[in-house]
């Protein structure tokens, strides 16, 4: 008889599968599992790899055991740091899987986790997971397995290992700032506050959060600025840089200029932050602030990937930039941190000298990053409600100019609650924005959001619409809605909108830079510089409209959706085809390309033009010789453009519709979100959250079942991890 078998009365009781009986019968219940897209094979194989060398090591694996390694693998590929014994008997086990799959033609069903488990207590997981080879306690002297067990929380032991980095790199520079920077503040606070005039002029109105929030980032080596889209932290952060460069430069003991790098996670984000850098730069107002034009010199605008930064090394994990060859940076600014899993975050504040600052920012609602962590979120999980120190309120006021309202400040507050800044002013969204409101309404969530946001689409703002879809007419309707932007779903069709005193543009779909491709093409023999203009107009154009969808497989997926949408467009006569290369087809970048100089997420339209030539002098039109090349923004907010070949991007595909994840960094003048029509666990409020704010001017949601909204803005991203718990003692 096995040594595994459960007691009698239990299975008997509920009529608990062979699954747990040995290790084998596990296996080949987690194989099954694999084949209806529950689980992802590499998990499996997991388990099967402990499996034989705890065998083979004369220490079988208890089953409960490898069924934790599967499930802990698994839960890292959706996002999740460990698994959380205690969450998961909490909320049930059927949350380790991938479940419903995205794919709609899976109708078996298997033994379910939920049944598997049944009867199974607390005592018998505990019991189970322990294994001299498999899993450990934290820091065991000499341990090296595989897995690390933290009270109910089961790691793969690289991630207990960075996000102990992350918690102690983090804390070490919190610790910096309570024991020193008293002394730095001292040194730098009149040229700080002087700056911070300069920077920011009077306003004897509600308290200016970008002034605050660049004082308090001025005063500390670790720093969060977090606001929603429209707060202006990019607008926050170039004063915050001019503020630390004259403080540099305005020191008596040592004036320099402070050495500055700039990141963002993807090319399609750095690229974003470069082009919006660069103007908030040239438009920055120095006011009295002496040797002005040297000033903004030494405010970098060059953006470069996180990967790029610290030198990523081919063929592996490592980079050129660690703890031993540190970054050669006096301050680092990473935007759009919410998209930094918790290894990434780990390497940087490795690579990060340990007296340099690290100024981070970001959205904290966003969907967090397509790897295991969720960072950010973690970071600002307190920073509605402030909890900033008497001591931290009265620097503030001091050096900002603004009393920190008494509900923000909490004698009981954290460390960490010191070094976090939230925007708390939207200047894109006002009271008249559906959008705005929307965003709002979803991002708080709660049972009755679906209500209250249906109650926004009914009550008359410009700026949304909702159109619902029946399956019998879904195709035709997301067909037409793509086609020209549904325009009479808005009010007065789009037209005569005026927005913070411009006018709006009316809502347009993807038949309209097809035909501006086709009507405003130069004659053959213009000049380049005629073709690149043109080529320039046409990546604006489409930029007007996006489609984004929460999932991507099925009729209201990506690649569902992709296909109805290119269909439709063929039909029209705006393509010449579905298939392969054709001229007006966009393609969405899914792997950095350094050679190229094209990074995950840009976005290229392929286009025929004549061919170049090289005179050796300069680069001239052959008008009699026409091919296909697929321009891409030079994404360094010069307007030029970056012609590449066909057969030279190996890793992109069409992109008439994205996920909401590949929108992230990006923003559209029309955003469209399309939901599923059943429930997916990728169905969040911070997804539909996202998928809103990258509208500017115009939102609208195609939406099959009003029940699968509801439901998924009552469910919130809550990825399981330590982190949060070690930064706030909890």
């Amino acid at each position: 008889m096995s040594r595994f078998l459960i007691p009698d009365e239990a299975r008997a009781q509920h009529g608990q599968a062979a699954g747990l009986e040995s290790p084998s019968g596990l296996l080949t219940l987690l194989d099954r599992w694999v084949e209806l897209g529950w689980l992802r094979a590499l998990d499996s194989a997991m388990a099967r790899f402990l499996a034989e060398q705890a065998e083979l090591a004369g220490q079988p694996a208890h089953p409960l055991l490898l069924l934790v390694a599967a499930f802990t693998s698994h839960q890292l590929g959706r996002g999740h740091v460990c698994f959380d014994l205690d969450v998961m008997a909490r909320e049930g086990f059927n949350d380790a899987l991938s479940l419903p799959p995205e794919d709609e033609s899976v109708s078996e069903r298997s033994l379910m986790p939920s049944d598997l488990l049944a009867g199974v207590s607390r005592a018998d997981w505990m019991n189970a997971l322990e294994h001299p080879l498999l899993i450990a306690d934290p820091d065991p002297v000499g341990s090296n397995c595989p897995m690390v067990r933290s009270g109910a929380k089961v790691y793969l032991r690289r991630f207990w290992d960075y996000e102990q980095t992350v918690f102690h790199c983090i804390s070490d520079r919190l610790t910096s700032y309570q024991t020193e920077a008293s002394v730095s503040q001292d040194a730098e606070g009149p040229a700080l506050a002087a700056a911070l005039t300069a920077l920011f002029p009077a306003n004897s109105g509600d308290i200016d959060w970008q002034k605050v929030a660049c004082a308090n980032a001025a005063r500390q080596r670790f720093s969060v600025i977090t606001g929603g889209p429209g707060t202006g932290k990019t607008t926050t952060v170039v004063k915050l840089l001019a503020a630390l460069q004259h403080c540099a430069m305005s020191s008596a003991a040592d004036a320099r200029t402070l050495r500055i790098q700039l990141a963002a996670p993807t090319g399609k984000a750095a690229a974003r932050l470069n082009e919006s850098i660069s103007g908030a730069v040239k438009g920055l107002d120095l006011g009295t602030l002496p040797d002005s034009d040297r000033l903004r010199a030494a405010i970098p605008t060059q953006v470069t990937t996180i990967h790029r930064l610290l030198g990523a090394i081919p063929g592996s994990r490592q980079f050129r930039h660690n703890r031993q060859n540190p970054l050669l940076a006096d301050v680092l600014v990473v935007d759009e941190a919410s998209m930094v899993d918790l290894e990434m975050m780990a390497r940087l504040l490795e690579a990060l000298p340990g007296d340099a600052r690290l100024i981070l920012l970001g959205d904290k609602d966003q969907l967090a990053s397509v790897d295991a962590g969720a960072v950010l979120g973690e970071l600002c999980q307190r920073a509605g409600a402030g909890h900033y120190w008497p001591g931290t309120s009265q620097w503030l006021a001091l050096r900002a100019g603004y009393p920190i309202p008494e509900h923000l400040v909490d004698e009981q507050g954290k460390p960490l609650d010191q070094a976090i800044t939230l925007l708390r002013r939207s200047y894109r969204f006002d009271q008249r924005s559906g959008i705005g409101r929307l965003a709002a309404i979803v991002n708080q969530g709660g049972v009755r959001a679906g209500q209250q946001a249906r109650e926004v689409f009914a009550a008359g703002y410009a700026d949304v619409a909702r159109v619902p879809v029946a399956a019998s007419d879904a195709e035709s309707v997301i067909q037409a809605h793509c086609l020209d932007g549904g325009p009479q779903g808005f009010v007065a069709g789009g037209l005569g909108r005026v927005d913070h005193g411009r006018a709006v543009a009316p809502p347009a779909g993807y038949r309209h830079y097809l035909s501006m491709m086709v009507a405003q093409r130069p004659d053959r023999g213009d000049s380049v510089t005629v073709w690149d203009q043109w080529a320039s107009s046409v990546l604006a154009a489409y930029g007007r409209f996006q489609v984004l969808a929460a999932v991507r497989r099925g009729a209201f997926g990506v690649e569902g959706v992709n296909e109805q949408i290119a269909a439709s467009l063929k039909t029209e006569g705006l393509i010449a085809s579905t298939e392969g290369w054709y001229a007006g087809r966009p393609v969405l970048v899914t792997r950095n390309d350094y050679g190229l100089g094209l990074m995950n997420g840009d976005i290229g339209i392929a286009l025929t033009i004549p061919a170049r030539q090289w005179t050796g002098k300069e680069e001239v039109i052959d008008p009699d010789n026409l091919v296909l090349r697929v321009a891409f923004p030079a994404g360094d907010g010069s307007g030029a453009i970056r012609w590449v070949l066909p057969s030279r991007l190996h890793h992109v595909e069409t992109v008439y519709a994205m996920t909401v994840h590949k929108s992230q960094g990006s923003e559209f003048e029309h955003a469209c979100l399309v939901l599923p029509s059943r429930m997916s666990p990728v169905l969040t409020r911070e997804l539909v959250y996202t998928g809103i704010t990258r509208a500017r001017s115009w939102f609208s949601l195609i939406l099959p079942d009003e029940r699968v909204f509801d439901m998924a803005l009552e469910r919130q991203v809550d990825r399981s991890s330590g982190l949060g718990e070690h930064l706030f003692g909890r």
